[in-house]
């Protein structure tokens, strides 16, 4: 039970206010859940959860899946290893008879888009999540994933306004795309309006400086969103969407909320309006359980190398690097901790 300021509130309420708000049917993400997580009293390690970041988009758009990151839980179940897929990685995206896509490569993150046509003109998120899972599956070698989670980016704002902030270290410094210093639209140039533009935006950015900051909840997705002049690209922006998948969950995890129940429920409120969990018949309170023994510290981040793929002269997407598939052979077979022994470079900076 959670006691602050003379209110209680019962464990069994907020149990069924956060759980109610976030889990999906079993099955709707990740389709037939694995082995592992088929029961509530079975989720053992070694698992591994999808987690895919969306911005909000109606039923009238094609989702796209820009954070796409995978959590490995090793067979001790005592730590996590949390690595990116690139959203441009050019890839095989398999069939899906729900849709009529007869399959092909394209960049992963439109492989929600081609799973989500519901038929009528919508878009069903959950749908397209489980090609993203067969898509990601077939690129790891993972053949089955044990949970899924579907983040909606607009609702983890709502989230971090509830825990008024987030503390973040900053790793290099970077100039926002979108965003003013005052957290204002950019405008666009006058001649990329209707027309479309690389860079459309101008006047003066918002800047990011490296250090350790508590950033307000704009600040915060604004940071993780910039690609653009940084020298890794992409790579630098999953490494700091990374970083703040962590960072947020010490902040959620810290005495300040948790003692805190006004603070608490309204944390567990933008949670209900941002996640959609499917723990493959276990529920989201059997998978705190089993996960008890892991806190922040215990998570590893890990970077993927790679490079641009050309045909042409055409930029297509993303490739790994070889080393990648030694990572994911690493993976299938439970012993990335020894990998990264091997291979310290694939160790992200936390920040």
């Amino acid at each position: 039970m959670v006691a602050s300021g003379g209110v209680l509130v019962t464990g069994q309420t907020l149990i069924a206010r956060y759980a109610g708000a976030v889990e999906a049917d079993s099955g709707s993400l990740i389709g037939d859940p694995a082995s592992g997580s088929s029961r509530a009293d079975e989720i053992k390690g070694p698992l591994n959860i999808l987690l895919a970041g969306i911005d909000p988009r109606s039923s009238e758009q094609a989702p796209l899946s820009d954070s796409i990151i995978v959590a490995h839980v090793p067979a001790g179940m005592d730590q996590a290893f949390l690595f990116s897929i690139p959203r441009d990685l050019y890839v095989e995206i398999p069939p899906f008879p729900q849709t009529g896509f007869a399959g092909g490569t394209s960049k992963i993150n439109s492989a929600m888009s081609y799973g989500s046509a519901a038929g009528d003109g919508t878009h069903d998120v959950e749908q397209g999540f489980q090609l993203l899972t067969r898509t990601v599956s077939r690129l790891t070698g993972i053949e089955e994933f044990d949970a899924g989670a579907l983040i909606d980016f607009g609702g983890f704002k709502k989230i971090v306004e509830a825990m008024d902030g987030v503390t973040m270290t900053i790793d290099q410094n970077v100039r926002s795309e979108h965003l003013q210093p005052n957290g204002k639209p950019r405008p666009q140039r006058p001649e990329c309006v209707g027309e479309g533009c690389d860079h459309p935006y101008t006047g003066p950015q918002k800047t990011y400086e490296k250090g350790t900051y508590r950033l307000e909840a704009w600040e915060a997705l604004d940071y993780v969103r910039q690609r653009y002049g940084l020298p890794g690209g992409d790579y630098d922006r999953q490494r700091h969407q990374q970083q703040f998948v962590k960072a947020m969950a010490e902040q959620a995890l810290s005495k300040d909320v948790v003692t805190d129940s006004a603070k608490l429920l309204g944390v567990l409120d933008a949670a209900g309006d941002s996640l959609t969990f499917d723990g493959g018949g276990g529920s989201i309170i059997d998978w705190g359980v089993a996960l008890k023994g892991i806190d922040t510290d215990d998570m590893t981040l890990i970077k993927l190398p790679g490079t641009g793929r050309f045909e042409n002269g055409r930029y297509l997407g993303e490739q790994l690097d070889p080393s990648g598939e030694e990572f994911f052979q690493a993976l299938r077979e439970d012993r990335i901790a020894a990998f990264l022994l091997d291979h310290p470079e694939f160790v992200s900076a936390d920040g």
